[in-house]
């Protein structure tokens, strides 16, 4: 992300965090798809796709004027059609000069200071009603990474996994005051819990056979969270290692003390049996 010490670097950010598609105009969707594809049977098939009935629990079927169907297989593309037209393309026009990221729904733009990041959010909120879309008011709101402001904003903000936020980081130059991205206390938990779910004490096999199960988990979260940097989640690999030497316990017998020293044996031979040993290691 970026480096708040840095010289021109945003202070400020205007964080969406869902836009809502509940009552999106059928007309202004098409007209918006009908930019990027000209084939008519494409444009026939979604336009009757949009308007298909909902059928109620007790059997009759609502016709649909807005909006489109929750869960549906092609409504996260249309939705991303829309939202380039409505928001990419229009933040390019108006406001070229900031820099924003958005995955799907989910929007940040980056602000030079508080009073900038307020008014773009009130020229979004304006564009998005034009629109016919709403932005969800209390899952959006202005974050102050630094900097001095009359009210208080929140200094933190979580974003595809993540939470960004301002923290010392050592550097060559000494501590700096730097904007950081850690793995995110909601996307942790999960993993965590999934550890605990596979209950890993109890599993009667070998060594390999446990990290052949748990290998494939360890590679996705380090793939998608150590990109940049690994440091912010050791606490998770310690957890995980805390797990093996309760399998150890319970498969060999052993003592707290025996089942640590047997593990990095373990490690000693085969230091590359868990993916997340190059990083914590018993």
């Amino acid at each position: 992300m970026w480096n708040a010490g840095k010289k021109g670097a945003p202070l400020s950010s205007f964080h969406i965090t869902e836009v809502v598609f509940i009552r999106v105009d059928h007309e202004l969707l098409l007209k918006a798809v009908y930019h990027y594809c000209k084939d008519k049977w494409v444009l026939m098939y979604i336009k009757r796709w949009l308007r298909s009935g909902i059928l109620q629990k007790e059997g009759t079927i609502m016709d649909r004027i807005t909006g489109t169907p929750q869960g549906g297989v092609v409504t996260p593309l249309l939705s991303n059609i829309f939202l380039h037209v409505v928001f990419d393309k229009w933040m390019e026009i108006h406001h070229p000069e900031k820099p924003f990221e958005r995955y799907a729904d989910d929007i940040v733009v980056y602000c030079m200071s508080v009073k900038q990041a307020l008014f773009v959010k009130s020229s979004i909120q304006k564009r998005m009603k034009e629109c016919k879309l709403i932005i969800h008011p209390l899952k959006t709101k202005v974050v102050n990474f630094r900097g001095k402001s009359e009210n208080k904003y929140p200094r933190k903000l979580d974003f595809l996994g993540f939470t960004i936020k301002l923290q010392l980081v050592r550097t060559k130059a000494g501590l700096k005051l730097m904007t950081t991205s850690v793995m995110s206390r909601k996307s942790m938990s999960p993993a965590l819990r999934k550890f605990r779910a596979m209950k890993i004490h109890k599993m009667r096999t070998s060594i390999e056979s446990v990290s052949a199960k748990l290998s494939p988990i360890i590679r996705g979260i380090m793939n998608y969270y150590c990109k940049f940097w690994n440091g912010h989640t050791f606490g998770l690999w310690w957890r995980l290692n805390d797990r093996l030497i309760k399998w150890v316990k319970w498969e060999k017998g052993k003592s707290v003390r025996a089942a640590i020293r047997w593990l990095k044996d373990v490690y000693k031979k085969q230091p590359n049996l868990f993916p997340r040993w190059r990083l914590v290691h018993p």
